[in-house]
């Protein structure tokens, strides 16, 4: 169990902030300042009458002997001084005192011409016994030019690396520029309310199991370290996108009782060189300060890739240096310190070998995509607060959803509350969740497209191609729905319900690539042309088709050879692992299987010419079949689909456990009786 001291420090470590006293202190600092440089531009300026006047009229004024000084400034400015006996004529208004003096202030046309007219002027007074007006040329005092050019300088400087020390603060954690290289990791406390809990995470049973092993080592350790045994070090999440691996690795978050550090890989990448390694020091040294403490760290692959791999680079770059980091921390700290290390990614072939090996990261956690049970229960999950009406029905929509993630579930069930909010209906019903699959798996329904009625027909049989070559064949995936109404960037769709099994063999892909031919083979058997509505379909014909030859052996020429490359190192040479005599049977073999299949699809709907066409009028009059309409058709399957066989399986079983359960409790209560 977690100390007090280490539930106390479960709270993150936030930056010392100014007390109350000082921060009104600095306010009144910065207010008295700015006070003083106000006070000093605006109000040392004394209450002298001045006007704003032309040029013309100043020079008005000087031959009228008003004028008693002028001042010229070398910005073309012109400050001139009313004698006392005129400042009724030029004010228009008494003065207060008989010594009182007004400004009057104009721009002069130039300073060299001003002069000669002053001269002329002072020549004339001279002449006719009068005093001659002082005219003086002196420096402008702008106060503001002089503090943009001398003060605001410094003062923009000051700001930019208050700037620039925040920004780096932001980017590197508390602490301001010193404190960019340390961990920007989330602590989660165990008394949150919201927390994640394994009653959350539905399904994944497996990997629950592994990681509440984790759970239960870190809140009773000496039950394992009494006879000897070791914890695993790190263990890493791996499956694909949104199968649920954060939502694990929150999960044991609010399990334990302990420190939990959770920070992203490419939360460790920085334009600073060197901050990527500081971030991994520092993070493990809070989680050993608060041992026991778990550290998860998602898309590992961010930082966690092979090195060397990257031909433009070289080999000591930011990131490689950060992951050199990391592998000597993971092998730094004793076995039994209880630091654990989780991470997740859905990339884990590219991650470099030396952090997976043994003490590192010693199990790899599969998070697969789940199951029809698992599915039913991730139902369950997002449905609680989702009001649903009696048509909804789980298994169905557990049958309906091969495939599908968690993620996508909850998508699901997302988009069919908002079909239902969307209806103005109070509750989501069974066709809310079927219209909410389409519209995730093919998209929007596209009704204002406009298409000619050659274009519809040739949708409808190049529609009714798959439908009527999946339902004959007994390996192909058995049909849902077909619609010729464009969604999404397709203008006609067919949905599937693909069998859920664990191997594929030879026959299961034959019977795919038929199917995927279909719409071809309509379009050339009963229209006589082809268009480019099949080219989703022959690009997944031929890549199925390749790897048949290329990974898996299923060819008659290349048996039990595989080029397939599991480690990725391929893609980084020059060369491929065959030679070109090897490339061109690959590209023959690749060919025949698809020729072959092109006229196995073409022999099924000669057979079946009569209920194909039957489909496609459908298809043109209703735009929508389903299963039904084909099953009326083309008759019923002759074989089960296996998901199906399973439901049966699992029907019959529980029958036959019936009797057992009803003498259950009998038995158990003789045992009881037994024992006391």
């Amino acid at each position: 169990m977690a100390t007090n001291k280490n539930k106390k420090q479960l709270q993150p470590q936030m930056p010392e902030q100014p007390s109350g006293p000082r921060r009104w202190l600095s306010v009144i600092f910065y207010t008295a300042a700015f006070a003083v440089l106000a006070f000093w531009l605006f109000g040392s300026k004394d209450n002298t009458p001045n006007k704003e006047l032309s040029y013309t009229k100043l020079t008005a004024y000087i031959d009228a002997d008003a004028i008693e000084k002028i001042v010229v400034y070398d910005d073309m400015g012109a400050k001139a001084v009313v004698r006392p006996r005129a400042y009724t004529l030029v004010f228009n208004s008494q003065a207060d005192g008989e010594n009182a003096h007004g400004e009057l202030h104009t721009r002069i046309p130039s300073v060299e011409e001003f002069s000669k007219h002053m001269d002329a002027v002072n020549a004339s007074r001279k002449t006719n016994g009068q005093a001659a007006i002082d005219v003086t040329y002196e420096k402008s005092h702008d106060y503001w030019y002089l503090i943009l050019v001398n003060v605001l300088p410094f003062v923009l400087m000051i700001l930019f690396f208050v700037y620039l020390s925040r920004g780096v603060a932001g980017a590197g954690g508390p602490g301001g520029i010193f404190g960019v290289g340390r961990a920007k990791a989330q602590i989660f406390d165990k008394d949150k309310k919201d927390k994640v809990t394994f009653k959350d995470v539905a399904g994944l049973y497996g990997a629950k199991q592994e990681v509440q092993e984790i759970v239960a080592f870190l809140k009773n350790p000496e039950k394992y370290t009494e006879i000897g045994a070791k914890i695993p070090k790190g263990a890493l999440l791996v499956g694909p996108p949104g199968t649920g691996k954060t939502l694990l690795a929150k999960a044991v978050a609010g399990e334990a009782d302990v420190p939990f550090f959770s920070m992203s890989g490419s939360d460790f990448v920085e334009m600073f060189v060197g901050v990527g390694a500081s971030r991994v020091r520092d993070l493990f040294r809070q989680a050993k300060e608060k041992a026991p403490a778990i550290i998860f760290i998602d898309e590992i692959d961010a930082v966690g890739r092979a090195r060397g791999k990257n031909v433009m680079t070289g080999g000591n770059d930011e990131r490689e240096s950060t992951l050199n980091q990391l592998l000597t921390e993971m092998d730094g700290f004793g076995t039994n310190s209880g630091v654990i290390i989780l991470a997740a990614t859905n990339r884990a072939d590219v991650l470099d070998s030396a952090l997976l090996r043994a003490g590192r990261f010693d199990r790899q956690i599969h998070v697969e995509l789940p199951d029809l049970q698992e599915r039913k229960e991730i139902f369950q999950v997002h449905l609680r607060p989702i009001k649903c009406d009696e048509t909804v029905d789980l298994d169905f929509l557990s049958k309906q959803t091969p495939g599908f993630s968690g993620a996508d579930i909850a998508n699901v069930c997302n988009e069919a509350a908002l079909i239902a909010a969307r209806g103005g209906r109070k509750k989501v019903s069974k066709q809310d969740f079927m219209d909410a699959v389409d519209r995730i798996v093919g998209g929007l329904e596209r009704k204002n497209k406009i298409m000619t009625d050659e274009e519809k027909r040739s949708i409808a049989f190049h529609e009714a191609g798959h439908a009527t070559i999946s339902w004959m064949l007994r390996w192909a995936n058995p049909l849902v729905k077909v619609t010729i109404v464009p969604r999404g960037m397709a203008l006609g769709a067919a949905w599937y319900l693909p069998e859920e099994r664990q191997l594929t063999n030879e026959e299961h892909i034959l019977d795919e690539l038929c199917s995927l031919l279909g719409g071809r083979a309509a379009e050339q058997l009963f229209l006589h042309q082809t268009s480019t509505g099949a080219l989703n379909d022959l690009e997944r014909a031929t890549k199925q088709a390749y790897a048949m030859v290329a990974y898996y052996g299923m060819s008659d020429k290349l048996k039990d050879v595989s080029f397939y490359d599991s480690t990725g190192r391929y893609d980084y040479g020059f060369t491929k692992p065959y030679s070109d005599n090897t490339a061109d049977l690959i590209d023959k073999e690749t060919q025949r299987i698809i020729a072959d299949q092109m006229a196995r699809a073409k022999q099924i709907l000669t057979d079946h010419a009569e209920g194909h066409h039957q489909l496609a009028q459908l298809l043109i009059e209703r735009e929508v079949i389903t299963s039904d309409d084909v099953e009326r058709i083309l008759g019923p399957r002759p074989w089960k689909s296996r998901g199906d066989e399973l439901l049966e399986a699992n029907a019959a079983i529980a029958e036959a456990e019936k009797p057992k359960r009803k003498r259950a409790p009998r038995k158990k209560e003789t045992n009881q009786n037994q024992t006391i």
